[in-house]
């Protein structure tokens, strides 16, 4: 891709107003949206790098950027952009078609006094972004046509391109959704990656996430709030969103859920697509809030909801597979409180592709050969989006640190009952587990939650209730 960087003095006049004329189309003129970002407080470093004079007018194939960086980090936010617009607009199945005007700005003292919109000025001033759209609305409606969109940001990473989400949606489609739709999407828009859905967010969302109390389902996607309230906010939504786009769970509605909203389709609700699903969803989302990290994958971790359970017998034990490099796994027996088992594991495992050999319990088994049977056929629960370019990914860097108290590589067990989990617990390694209380058993390789995708093998495990004989 070529770039063109061009000395440029801006002065700003305003847009004038779209006509647009349809027959039998009543309408309004020269409406005006605005979505807006906030940022945190605290403002980013400036570069070393020697400052322009003033900005500059860089161009590429579907953006035109006025900006004060230097010209290597404005090719490079370029790039960025078209990538990124690139991936957006196959997930939305609608190609670009119209230029992308962005006022970009790292140092407002090196801007003219008009070169900036009020309201853009504003924005940039409190280190946050605006996106302003205007165009005609037609009366009978509400949509708006022929829109045209203007993005100021701060040049902070993320920001342009969140606000290149909503001038995309406005100029495509002729707005961006309800809040937590837009809002949501527009952050994951700078932190998509092609051919993978590991988390890819800025630290301070992992810390402020992992240490808020959670706000619930219905308080994001029920709430009427308005777009621009504060960064805190967006971080929920796009937890939402996230998880919605990539759990195998429910990514096959949540792609059609956004076309219908964004093109105004009558059933294109939450509620409507996913109300039979809502204590599902909210129990993933929950448990996403509580253990996400930089690198965590919700393909490796999106709950079994198919599994039948039994109750084990003396003379009918129940038996299931464990694969390392997933989250909890159905062992498909239900226990009670105090029941007693004789539990069979056979095979190893271990932590990284060059890892040590494991055994279920996670001692070194140096003699012990990984399982290398076939797996069976994957199950929708285990799909993920991964291919060959993200297989070799370098490894993200964690925000919390892992405080297990279990073993590296030890089989441990959790209870679900009635969309809650009990506290986690070990299986023995004697082969004998008395039940800690009641519900659905599932079982996992110990690894931290954002470590899994390289774990390699699997254990092999039979479930046999002892009886007082």
């Amino acid at each position: 891709m070529t770039f063109r960087a061009a000395q440029a003095s801006i002065a700003w006049s305003s847009l004038q107003v779209l006509a647009l004329l349809l027959a039998g189309a009543s309408l309004l003129a020269s409406p005006e949206f605005v979505s807006a970002q906030t940022t945190s407080k605290s403002k980013s470093k400036k570069s070393d790098a020697p400052q322009p004079a003033g900005p500059r007018d860089y161009s590429s194939a579907n953006f035109l950027v006025h900006t004060d960086l230097p010209e290597a980090e404005a090719n490079d936010l370029l790039k960025r952009l078209e990538t990124m617009l690139a991936l957006i607009s196959k997930y939305w199945g609608r190609p670009n078609k119209q230029t992308i005007e962005m006022f970009v700005v790292r140092d407002l003292e090196v801007w003219p006094v008009n070169a900036l919109e009020p309201a853009g000025r504003e924005s940039i001033a409190q280190r946050g972004g605006l996106t302003i759209t205007s165009g005609t609305v037609n009366r009978q409606t509400g949509k708006l046509l022929a829109a045209k969109s203007r993005v100021y940001a701060i040049a902070d990473r993320g920001v342009p391109q969140h606000e290149a989400v909503h001038a995309y949606c406005h100029q495509t489609f002729g707005h961006a959704g309800p809040t937590w739709y837009a809002e949501g999407m527009a952050e994951m828009g700078h932190c998509w990656r092609d051919g993978e859905s590991r988390v890819h967010c800025l630290p301070n969302v992992v810390k402020y996430l992992r240490g808020s109390e959670p706000k619930p389902l219905s308080a994001i996607v029920n709430n009427r709030d308005q777009t621009g309230d504060s960064w805190q906010n967006y971080t929920w939504r796009w937890a939402l969103c996230h998880l919605l786009a990539n759990n195998p769970n429910y990514y096959d509605r949540f792609r059609p859920l956004g076309l219908g909203i964004l093109t105004d389709q009558p059933d294109a609700t939450f509620e409507k697509v996913y109300g039979s699903m809502s204590k599902e969803i909210a129990f993933e989302y929950l448990f996403f809030l509580e253990h996400f990290d930089l690198g965590y994958e919700v393909t490796l971790t999106a709950w079994d909801w198919k599994t039948k359970f039994r109750h084990a017998m003396p003379k009918a034990p129940v038996v299931c597979t464990v694969d390392a490099n997933r989250g909890w796994q159905a062992s498909r027996v239900i226990v009670r409180k105090g029941e007693g088992f004789e539990v069979t594991a056979e095979g190893s495992w271990a932590l990284s592709a060059n890892g040590s050999e494991l055994s279920p319990y996670g001692v070194e088994q140096p003699n012990q050969k990984l399982a290398t049977e076939k797996p069976a056929p994957a199950k929708k629960t285990s799909t993920t989006k991964r291919n060959s370019k993200t297989e070799t990914l370098e490894e993200l860097p964690s925000v919390i640190p892992d405080e297990s108290p279990f073993k590296p590589g030890q089989l441990v067990g959790v209870l679900f009952n009635d969309y809650e989990l009990s506290k986690p617990f070990v299986i023995p390694a004697d082969g004998s587990l008395v039940a800690p209380g009641e519900g659905q058993l599932f079982l996992r390789c110990e690894d931290a939650w954002n470590r899994l995708a390289d774990n390699k093998g699997k254990v092999n495990l039979k479930f046999k209730l002892k009886t007082d004989d």
